[in-house]
């Protein structure tokens, strides 16, 4: 797929892939800017130590990624001793844990911890690292809830500590062009965006099955489930029959996997994705707290999320370093469901993207994929062309290396540390209330409340005795 980027005035037609040339040796010039000291100083040769919590899935990915980018990992910490061996042959000289509470009691030669669990885990292991002065790199969403975004945010903030979300786009140069376009006026005003995503690509929409099977003996299902309240195990959905009328097999219902749907250890296909494909909207358009939020969706049910939905935020006029910006509608798409074509300019027969984003300004419309990349004036937009802006913001050496070089005290304007994640969640999940509810939620930000009915026991959940925070 051919990219399109926008031509210096004085050209005449649209730039296609070979002829864009990325800045690269300004970009790693204008990258970092000094900080004060935060957990080692400013030595940047000094080996940064880190421990790895849940090693599975994306967290391999992420401890490889932050092993690259110069550090050492000395501990490993996950549920399933399976996973955990699996871990322990890549990093030898790493202590082994199955819960992370002991972890902290027991081992204290790190810098940092990549926490890459289930969601419902992530704000009491990044909590209870920064309380001890340990960086914390925290996989998306960075929180459960809304309460967790604000108050990790808090503790970052009181214990100085380094930070970062691992929504890995945020990191891109593709989301920096992206906001740069949008602060050059390339389409005006923006009042509208539309951001869609094809998850779940898990089970979502069910019910808790009845029944209980044997806990895995390499699975330690209490720490599992942590925070949530107690529930049996439950190895595999019953059989389902097929659209051939052949019995299949089901798949995993919690373990490995499967807990993205379920509200009491995920967030749903919002929580997966938005973290990702909003972030274009939330950097470009200075977002902040959204006024109301109500949402449609097909199959929620009190156990998970929705097997389809549509959310629409409306934000206020906002005051910002690039003007004052009018207000804006957002509105999210999971499931299956998107924008209709002739919103995205396209013909009734066409095919759109299975994720991206449109934004709608005064002066024209443009679509984006995942990370901002790939802009496209839409066939219908009012403007065609737009010169390429002048580089404003400072581009990453690499979205691990952020992190490391963040504990050495060298820190990046513009990284997705907690001053820009915690809020940033905060909006993204603040959609699930209006999921859950079924209703409109008046939004009082600031508050962490509605106006119009009470949402206390989903902005903060209760937890379970010893997984409190």
């Amino acid at each position: 797929m051919s990219k399109t980027y926008f031509l210096p005035r004085s050209s005449s037609v649209v730039l296609t892939r070979r002829d864009f040339v990325h800045r690269s040796l300004l970009a790693s010039a204008l990258a970092a800017a000094s900080a004060p000291a935060l957990l080692r100083g400013q030595n940047l040769n000094s080996r940064v130590a880190i421990a790895g919590i849940g090693v599975g899935g994306k967290g391999a990915s992420d401890i490889s990624g932050i092993a690259a980018a110069g550090a050492d990992i000395v501990a490993l910490c996950d549920v399933d001793e399976g996973t955990l061996k699996k871990s322990s042959a890549l990093y030898p000289k790493a202590q082994l844990h199955r819960d992370y509470r002991k972890m902290f009691e027991q081992q204290k030669d790190f810098d940092g911890v990549s926490v890459s669990t289930p969601d419902h885990h992530h704000a009491l292991a990044a909590a209870l690292a920064m309380k001890l002065g340990k960086g914390a790199y925290v996989q998306k969403p960075l929180t459960h809830s809304v309460w967790e975004a604000r108050r990790l945010a808090e503790i970052a903030k009181e214990k100085k500590v380094a930070t970062l979300m691992g929504n890995q786009g945020h990191s891109g140069n593709d989301v920096r062009n992206f906001c740069e376009l949008i602060w050059a006026g390339a389409i005006g005003k923006v009042r509208e965006a539309h951001i869609w995503t094809n998850r779940p690509i898990w089970p979502q929409g069910r019910n808790r099955p009845a029944g209980e099977d044997p806990v895995p003996a390499t699975l330690n299902w209490d720490v599992f489930l942590g925070p949530a309240p107690m529930r049996p195990f439950k190895s595999t959905w019953p059989d389902e029959a097929a659209k051939d009328g052949k019995n299949r097999r089901g798949g995993t219902v919690y373990h490995p996997f499967a807990w993205r749907g379920w509200w009491d250890f995920g967030t749903g296909a919002l929580g997966d994705m938005a973290c990702h494909l909003m972030d274009p909207a939330f950097w470009a358009l200075h977002l902040g707290h959204a006024d109301s939020v109500e949402a449609v969706s097909e199959g929620a049910t009190s156990e998970m999320a929705p097997k389809s939905c549509v959310i629409t935020y409306q934000f206020p006029a906002r005051k910002t370093d690039h003007g004052d910006l009018p207000p804006v509608k957002i509105v999210w798409y999971d499931g299956g469901k998107k924008p209709t074509n002739e919103l995205l300019g396209l013909a009734p027969e066409a095919k759109s993207p299975d994720n991206g984003s449109l934004f709608i300004g005064e002066q024209g419309k443009i679509t984006c994929e995942t990370y901002g990349g790939s802009p496209k004036f839409t066939p219908d937009s009012k403007t065609k062309e737009f010169a390429k802006p002048e580089q404003t913001l400072a581009r990453s050496p690499g979205h691990h290396k952020e992190f490391v070089e963040a504990i050495q005290g060298k820190v990046l304007k513009g990284m997705a540390s907690l001053d820009y994640a915690g809020p940033f969640t905060e909006m993204v999940l603040m959609g699930n209330l209006a999921v859950r509810t079924g209703k409109k939620v008046e939004w009082d930000g600031p508050g962490m409340k509605a106006k119009n009915m009470d949402v206390a026991k989903l902005v903060k959940r209760d937890y379970r005795a010893g997984w409190d925070f």
